[in-house]
């Protein structure tokens, strides 16, 4: 399974971004797919996630401002930032995770660069 990130880019402050995942598979595939990023000296973080089974989960910092989507027929994760401010700036990966049997997989995107100017 491959996902492939875009949509990133250089935005002002309180500008919008789509990201997109593009993946290799079916999105019925997997149990839960997710956007993750990372700023300069700091940990991975949890952006927003969604399965077919619960409505979406955002992180704080996120919530009301982003919003992210399944398009099953495009096999593409998207992930809509509005508002963006100075702090959103990081790499953003796509992630998904799949449950075969009693295994257990789990797949990143290669990373795609958002910086909010302000």
């Amino acid at each position: 399974v491959q996902l492939q990130a875009s949509g990133g880019g250089l935005v002002q402050a309180g500008g919008s971004l789509r990201l997109s995942c593009v993946v290799s598979a079916s999105l019925h595939s997997f149990n839960i797919m997710a956007w993750y990023r990372q700023a300069p000296g700091k940990e991975r973080e949890l952006v927003a996630s969604v399965t077919d089974r619960r409505s979406p989960k955002y992180g704080d910092s996120v919530k009301g401002r982003f919003a992210i989507s399944k398009d099953y027929a495009k096999n593409t994760l998207n992930l809509q930032m509005s508002s963006l401010q100075p702090e959103d700036t990081a790499v953003y990966y796509c992630y998904a995770d799949q449950q075969v049997m009693s295994d257990r997989y789990e797949f990143w995107g290669q990373g795609t660069q958002v910086t909010v100017s302000s």
